[in-house]
């Protein structure tokens, strides 16, 4: 496998089915003992957003215009 002039190597697709390595995905190189490891970044809880979480939770009955006026201070 070559390294292209920006440092890009392409990760084989059987590799990647078996390791679940999809577009997006974050991973980390490890150097051991002279040998370098690509491995899959662990996920954040809920993906990417810290937010992702607490989607759906909320308990005030507000329309988006009325969380907009408040957080704006309509004037």
């Amino acid at each position: 496998m070559r390294v292209t002039v920006k440092g890009q190597v392409t990760i084989p697709q059987d590799i990647r089915k078996k390791m679940g390595i999809t577009p997006g995905c974050e991973v980390i190189f490890k150097e051991d003992k002279g040998r370098v490891y690509l491995v899959k970044a662990r996920r954040r809880e809920g993906g990417t957003s810290h937010f992702r979480k607490l989607r759906g939770i909320a308990t005030v009955k507000m329309t988006t215009d009325e969380i907009m006026a408040l957080t704006r201070g309509n004037k």
